[in-house]
Parts: structure tokens; C-alpha cells; sequence
């Protein structure tokens, strides 16, 4: 499973580490959690979380679908 200092991929898409405990909580009401949305510019390739707003950069792969896990 690939992980980012401040992201987590659940194989379906990205979760904020800082996040996952209310993400958690969410599941048991049957809620998804709320994924990190990717930020792509010409020389930045990041993700950052709807949530808290967190933010990191990734270092940006020819093509962002390689990272989509």
C-alpha cells in the first residue's frame, strides 16, 4: 500500500492520516470518508484532504494515473 507523509491509499483513493479516525467513525454509520482531492499543475502533483485542508506535495510522475494507485 503506497503512503505520503500526511496520506494513506486505500486502493479506491487517498485518506488523510490525520482524518482517519473520523473516518473511521463514519464507516460505522455506513458514511464514506471524504478522499483527498488532487491537485495537478504544470510542475506541482499533489493531494490535499477535503477535510482539514492538510496539503503535500508529491513529486510529480509522467503521468498523475501512476500515483491514483
Amino acid at each position: 500500500m503506497n503512503q505520503t507523509t500526511h496520506f494513506f491509499n486505500l486502493g479506491w483513493g487517498w485518506l488523510c492520516k490525520h482524518c482517519s479516525a473520523e473516518a473511521a467513525e463514519r464507516k460505522l454509520r455506513n458514511q464514506p470518508p471524504a478522499l483527498a482531492k488532487w491537485i495537478e499543475e504544470e510542475d506541482f502533483c499533489g493531494l490535499k484532504c477535503p477535510k482539514c485542508g492538510i496539503d503535500e506535495y508529491v513529486n510529480k510522475p509522467q503521468k498523475a494515473a501512476d500515483l491514483r494507485g
